[in-house]
């Protein structure tokens, strides 16, 4: 504003600095609110986290399912209003986009590399044939195209990671994300407890425990609290493993990026001659960067510490807003279906798994 009253305007036509200014920290004002709900509800859940590692030894539900669950407790005792919902959506995509990205920091192509062409192929191969007939139980069982891609990609590749990841791909919403976490988390938990079991029924050595281990388990932390009982060997095969199924998260979100018009996910209408920036998303781009740097040894040891850790907290408080996004009648209705999809897609990960274990003849 001038002396007179006037609105400051500059030769082109637009409002000047001083009203951009005001408009651009009133915006990122607005994002406060729902930002800190998010991260107090993260801290919450970090702490549940600690105490449950304290007294049982391990994470056996990891702080990223707390803090869903922990949102979802607050949003039905609670329904934040407009105050609250700039940040709660900012944090809800766009702090899970930069996660995503910052993953790429954390895999190297070297140790895969040097696995052996037989396993990797067969993890590869694995996956694959998981994703099809994960995503085919669950359009068999009725589940909407979405809720069964994500499932599809949970139970097949790193569980809730791969879910978070795969979300923004596709347009998918809380409920969408949630409901098929909700059961994916608490599966998993029962394969950590279960997966034991194996090694008697099925007379299964160290090596072709940590194997199975590797390719069924959802979570890294996971795999260690499933191996580490059993063997030091058991351990590194299965987090060896593991990883490979972490790096065929990229070839499945790209994959996803430039098919997703075509899968008619995205909800919008398909656009001609699309450029490569609209087709790939900007943080899988970083995603895929940061993977070749760290595979080069580009990446500072002294960055990827505060990187990963970084990761960490963005991935849990996005889940936290996801959370808050969440009426929990939506669980109610399509809970059945999506707790039988997710078990039978289970059941054939761990048979095509072992196929995979006698067909190399892994001892």
């Amino acid at each position: 504003m001038d002396n007179e009253g006037k609105s400051v305007v500059e030769p082109g036509g637009g409002p000047g600095w001083p009203v951009r200014f005001a408009s651009a920290f009133a915006r990122l004002i607005a994002f406060v609110p729902g930002v800190a709900l998010c991260c107090m509800i993260a801290g919450a859940a970090v702490m549940l986290q600690n105490f449950e590692e304290r007294a049982l030894g391990h994470p056996y539900v990891e702080a990223l399912v707390i803090a869903i669950l922990l949102g979802i407790v607050v949003r039905n005792l609670w329904r934040p209003g407009k105050l609250w919902e700039y940040g709660i959506s900012f944090s809800a995509k766009a702090l899970l986009e930069v996660a995503v990205m910052l993953l790429g920091a954390s895999i190297s192509f070297a140790a895969i590399i040097e696995s052996g062409l037989g396993l990797l192929t067969g993890i590869v191969l694995t996956v694959i044939a998981a994703l099809a007939s994960s995503y085919a139980i669950c359009r068999a069982l009725g589940l909407p195209q979405r809720v069964s891609i994500l499932i599809a990609c949970g139970n097949s590749i790193c569980g809730n990671s791969a879910i978070a990841a795969v979300a923004p791909i596709i347009g998918a919403d809380g409920d969408d994300v949630v409901s098929s976490i909700a059961f994916t988390a608490i599966l998993g938990v029962i394969v950590v407890l279960g997966l034991p079991l194996f090694i008697p029924l099925l007379q299964l050595t160290e090596t072709q425990y940590g194997v199975l281990a590797g390719l069924t388990v959802y979570a890294v932390p996971q795999v260690l609290a499933a191996t580490v009982p059993i063997s030091a060997l058991s351990a590194q095969l299965g987090t060896l493993v593991k990883l490979v199924r972490v790096l065929m998260l990229g070839p499945v979100i790209i994959l996803l990026s430039l098919l997703r018009s075509k899968l008619n996910v995205s909800g919008a209408s398909p656009q001609p001659r699309l450029g490569w920036r609209h087709l790939i998303p900007w943080f899988i781009t970083g995603f895929l960067v940061l993977a070749a740097l760290r595979s080069l040894g580009l990446v500072p040891n002294v960055l990827r510490a505060p990187m990963a850790i970084t990761t960490k907290w963005l991935t849990i408080i996005s889940m936290a807003a996801l959370g808050l996004g969440v009426d929990v009648h939506i669980l109610r209705r399509v809970g059945g279906r999506v707790t039988a999809a997710v078990v039978a897609s289970l059941v054939v990960l761990v048979a095509i798994s072992m196929a995979l274990i006698w067909v190399l003849r892994i001892a």
